[in-house]
């Protein structure tokens, strides 16, 4: 399907800013993807890599353009639940964490094994490092949570606004079927409303990053007053992966059926974790195995892939999507973000640049 043909009404800013698909707000047609701003980077670069996404098909679209069904006031779970799992870079260790509903608006981590520590809040200001996965941090050093990417994603698929997180450690557990696990404890709980609008957050106008290698992210306003959040997501690996593209409506449907995409990596690096990368922090992933990792050679998967569509595995866009690139969504601490996200080949570096450039410009506002 031709993108193009989805023009869009009026802007809900009451400006004439350019729509997520080559289309001004008054109706005149522009040429691609309008992406606003430059945030950082190269425009030159970033003209390449959108003619690059451009020639890329739509390998599958869920629920595009439906409303994402969540709640018009605040959310937090309507009871406590507890999951376990091996930990992330102490395999032979299981760690728990106990998810528990909250008057504190936002999600949070409290490590428990620190009592004299308050609890991490989970936004933009508080990440340390985002080398191979996000990890945040506050006060001491030693008062962080690593690999929070596939638990907070949570907050932004399930429209979960509130959440307190209890932890005994800050080496989050792994599972077998990537988040779908905390997925189905919400859905087991349920959620509950708290007597406050949820808060809506979006740019001010569309504004774009892209790096050296001509990967971008883009966030464009929500169009004709609609309030859910849109990707465009595609990835190109030189593996077996290749090029992959899906477009969704975030809603609790879309969410969970990309919950089950798990982490993917090159044999190379899962051999190189399991021997010389114990030695560093960053890739001493010991919990990773080939049940909870996809595992990918230049030719072939080394594991069974999931989420086959149409003979062709979505595994790895599907993860990207939701488990990494709403992670960085989540750390919004603001509110909900609505409106449209295009991600071409971006990371966890370029996805909390992005982040950051929205707070440090103050490029966001209430909707």
């Amino acid at each position: 399907m031709d993108v193009r043909l989805l023009a869009s009404a009026p802007c809900v800013h009451g400006v004439q800013c350019p729509d997520f698909f080559g289309v001004n707000c008054d109706g005149a047609p522009m040429s691609g993807l309008q992406t606003g701003r430059l945030l950082g980077g190269d425009a030159e670069v970033l003209r390449r890599s959108v003619a690059e996404l451009e020639t890329l098909p739509v390998d599958q679209e869920l629920q595009w353009g439906e409303a994402s069904g969540f709640a018009s006031n605040q959310t937090t779970l309507a009871g406590s639940f507890s999951v376990t799992g091996p930990g992330t870079f102490f395999g032979k260790a299981h760690r728990t964490l106990t998810f528990e509903p909250t008057d504190r608006e936002g999600w949070w981590f409290d490590r428990v094994d620190r009592r004299h520590e308050l609890p991490i809040h989970v936004s933009i200001e508080n990440v340390w490092n985002t080398v191979r996965n996000i990890v945040l941090r506050s006060g001491s050093p030693h008062n962080y949570m690593r690999l929070v990417e596939h638990i907070i994603a949570v907050r932004a698929g399930l429209g979960l606004d509130n959440v307190m997180i209890r932890m005994d450690s800050g080496d989050p557990p792994l599972f077998d079927d990537a988040s779908l696990g905390l997925v189905e404890a919400v859905e087991r709980v349920g959620m509950t409303t708290i007597d406050r609008p949820a808060n809506r957050v979006t740019v001010k106008e569309p504004v774009t990053i892209v790096s050296k290698s001509g990967r971008f992210l883009t966030l464009l306003p929500p169009e004709n007053g609609r309030l859910e959040m849109d990707v465009d997501c595609a990835i190109d690996f030189n593996s077996a992966i290749r090029k992959q593209r899906i477009r969704f409506t975030v809603t609790s449907g879309t969410f969970r059926h990309g919950s089950i995409a798990r982490t993917n990596t090159t044999f190379l690096m899962m051999f190189y974790c399991k021997t010389i990368g114990k030695l560093f922090a960053d890739t001493r992933n010991t919990g990773y195995t080939g049940n909870n990792v996809l595992v990918a050679g230049p030719r072939r998967y080394f594991n069974s892939p999931r989420l086959m569509h149409e003979g062709k595995s979505l595994e790895a866009v599907w993860h990207r999507a939701t488990l990494d690139l709403l992670a960085a969504i989540a750390l919004i601490d603001r509110g909900r973000f609505v409106g449209r996200i295009v991600s071409y080949k971006a990371g966890h570096a370029l996805d909390c640049d992005m982040m950051r450039e929205l707070y440090r410009r103050d490029m966001l506002c209430k909707v």
